[in-house]
């Protein structure tokens, strides 16, 4: 029988350098954006109404960043990821040209890094992945590194090169949408009266609320990205991996967390930056979500008194709610419900 199906690349297929174009441009729709608020919850208004979108100086509510970097990561997996072991980190993650309804996403990978694991039956691949628009504009760019099984362990390492990665995003690489502006900024409308100012550095806000994730809406929320990855999918498959039943997909944690983190920081309207993140355990069907927020960092925009940035950083458990709970264990470990620690910036309206 010929053999014309993809089994994915396997780590000895990859060379410094290299990039792949993915295949599949997605225009995305108003049912993609109604998709993903039925799946997530989320309820930032820039996202949710084109009145809130325009009184901002947006021509129409823009879909939200994350749904936008899910769908250029589902892009990524059939060539980066459909042999990984796991999707270990992000860094350098930038959100440029807002995406609408009616925009078509394409995505490329460029690698940047390697490097084989002692066991020789894995290796690390380190890529660059682009969202680009229909006008060659950039949506979202990001650096994830990912763990990827070796076809041969015999086959030959290559030189071990690591990219050297900024801890966060510069603040003057920060993208603000051409055109926004604050002064009508309706905080009734937008659930809450804290802007920039009222927000400390070092502080945590618990957001109380849990999600508790369905099998069905787990896989729903994966294919929405056209993520193929097997382990979302494949009950028969996964009966004979590590874990004996399907994972949730780690981008669906991350929207989780961050529609989660309304009750708190309802007005920082715009993910602008993903500046790390890591996952730390997996989630499974039938766990319930809760999420914590620290601010890092207060964050002056150049040339704008009526926008500021905040550096977060938010922590997504399972089956714990967050009031008072430890990151880490006393041997500096992360506590055992710990699912997701996410460093991103957002931006959020200052007092005029």
């Amino acid at each position: 029988m010929n053999d014309k199906t993809s089994r994915g690349n396997f780590f000895e297929d990859f060379r410094l350098g290299q990039t792949i174009n993915h295949a599949t441009p997605r225009t995305i729709s108003e049912g993609d954006v109604a998709l993903y608020t039925a799946l997530t919850g989320s309820r930032f208004p820039l996202t949710s109404a084109d009145t809130f979108a325009h009184s901002l100086g947006f021509p129409r509510a823009p879909i939200d960043n994350l749904l936008a970097f899910n769908i250029v990561f589902g892009k990524t997996v059939p060539d980066i990821s459909l042999n990984a072991v796991a999707n270990l980190g992000y860094a350098a993650g930038r959100f440029g040209h807002r995406v609408y309804p009616g925009d078509t996403l394409t995505a490329d990978s460029t690698v940047i890094g390697l490097k084989e694991n002692r066991d020789r039956q894995t290796g690390i691949v380190f890529v660059r992945s682009r969202g680009v628009n229909q006008r060659a504009q950039i949506a979202v760019e990001y650096v994830r590194w990912v763990m990827v099984r070796k076809r041969d362990p015999a086959s030959p390492a290559p030189e071990t090169i690591i990219p050297e990665l900024p801890e966060a995003v510069a603040t003057n690489d920060l993208v603000v949408p051409a055109g926004i502006r604050v002064d009508q900024y309706d905080t009734a409308l937008a659930g809450s009266r804290e802007r920039w100012e009222d927000y400390a550095v070092g502080e945590r806000i618990d957001h109380v609320d849990g999600m508790t994730i369905e099998e069905s809406e787990h896989m729903m929320a994966t294919r929405l990205y056209q993520n193929t990855a097997r382990v979302h999918f494949n009950q028969q498959a996964e009966m004979a991996g590590r874990f004996g039943r399907r994972l949730i997909y780690g981008g669906h944690i991350i929207s989780l967390a961050r529609a989660l983190s309304f009750n708190g920081l309802a007005n920082a309207f715009s993910v602008v930056a993903i500046n790390g993140g890591r996952h730390v355990a997996p989630a499974f069907a039938g766990d319930t979500i809760y999420a914590w927020t620290e601010v890092i960092d207060k964050l002056i925009l150049p040339g704008r008194a009526d926008i500021g940035a905040l550096r977060l950083r938010t922590v997504a458990t399972k089956d714990q709610p967050c009031a008072d709970f430890p990151l880490r264990t006393d041997d500096g470990s992360y506590a055992p419900s710990v699912l997701l620690d996410f460093d991103y910036t957002v931006l959020i309206p200052r007092h005029l």
